[in-house]
């Protein structure tokens, strides 16, 4: 029972490392190759003879400290042209303002891309006429909270 012990636990370790990296390669988004890095070091502990619990707490704290500290270093610079999508590409264009912006009064829009959108001054006490450029700040719910361009 020991022997399977060992070399029983060993395999489902290299079982996991399999899952993991597969699924990984399915989904392509860096999220299980964090876990396949555990589970190769608890299969390794099990091929040496290593008991069960420390290899448990093995798998949690290398999978731990791998997605802490390799995580952002890889979504940076492994990931790095990824294009903002939808109203994330809004943020930081100059845009024109097509209905008067008055916080108080709810109204303002803008025109982007074609599209009229609510717009909002950052500051409720700023009125944005008519025609002006802003810039996009952000973006709350369905408006653009936006500043006069000359306003930097």
């Amino acid at each position: 029972m020991e022997l399977f012990m060992q070399y029983g636990m060993a395999a489902v370790w290299m079982a996991l490392v399999i899952i993991f990296l597969v699924v990984e390669l399915i989904t392509v988004g860096l999220t299980t190759i964090w876990l396949a890095g555990g589970a190769l070091v608890a299969f390794i502990l099990a091929a040496v003879g290593a008991g069960f619990w420390l290899q448990l707490v093995a798998f949690f704290v290398v999978s731990f400290v791998l997605i802490y500290f390799t995580r952002p270093f890889a979504m940076k610079y492994l990931n790095p042209r990824r294009t903002r999508t939808n109203s994330e590409e809004l943020i930081g264009t100059v845009v024109k303002v097509t209905e008067r912006i008055d916080n108080r009064a709810a109204k303002g829009t803008a025109l982007v891309k074609g599209l009229e959108w609510s717009a909002r001054a950052v500051s409720d006490d700023m009125i944005i006429e008519k025609d002006t450029l802003v810039k996009v700040l952000r973006i709350e719910g369905v408006k653009l909270i936006v500043e006069p361009v000359d306003h930097e």
